[in-house]
């Protein structure tokens, strides 16, 4: 896997949102017919390796309806492991907006379940996402730091 530089992703990440309000006019499905690409539900997510190679976050989350159209009330719980301080837990509530196959996730964090080294900031944790299929969805962390993610649908079932 090519690894890209925290600028690079920023400037892809950015690049894709511009584009997105076009993409949502010119083919996303607008109604509640039933879209292959459809996000609610429950994802797990990780990133590639950032700061230096000494940290990876993994975590969950679960995206459901929201009174305005193409956007999602959410909750995740992200677990931060990093060879310099230690490993934190932190569960946060979220919204997510669609524009066409763009995903943007904006989160606020609720609770410390584990925490790193005292005296270090956790910063929410947000995304930039691209909608790949049902079961999958790419794109980059941005936050205190901006790493590559990935997020995959989770194996609880589909009804």
């Amino acid at each position: 896997m090519r690894m890209f530089g925290g600028r690079t992703v920023m400037v892809l990440a950015m690049a894709c949102l511009m584009a997105s309000p076009s993409l949502a006019k010119s083919g996303a499905s607008s109604g509640k017919d039933k879209d292959p690409s459809d996000v609610l539900g429950s994802w797990s997510f990780q990133t590639s390796p950032y700061r230096s190679g000494q940290c990876v976050m993994t975590g969950t989350m679960r995206l459901s309806p929201h009174e305005a159209e193409d956007r999602y009330a959410c909750e995740l719980t992200a677990v931060e492991m990093c060879s310099m301080w230690g490993r934190s837990v932190v569960r946060q509530s979220c919204e997510a907006q669609r524009f066409g196959d763009q995903v943007s996730i904006r989160s606020t964090i609720e609770e410390m379940l584990e925490s790193k080294n005292e005296g270090l900031l956790y910063v929410p944790d947000n995304f930039t996402l691209t909608i790949q299929s049902h079961e999958r969805m790419f794109g980059a962390l941005v936050s205190a730091v901006t790493a590559p993610v990935e997020f995959r649908r989770a194996n609880d079932g589909i009804s």
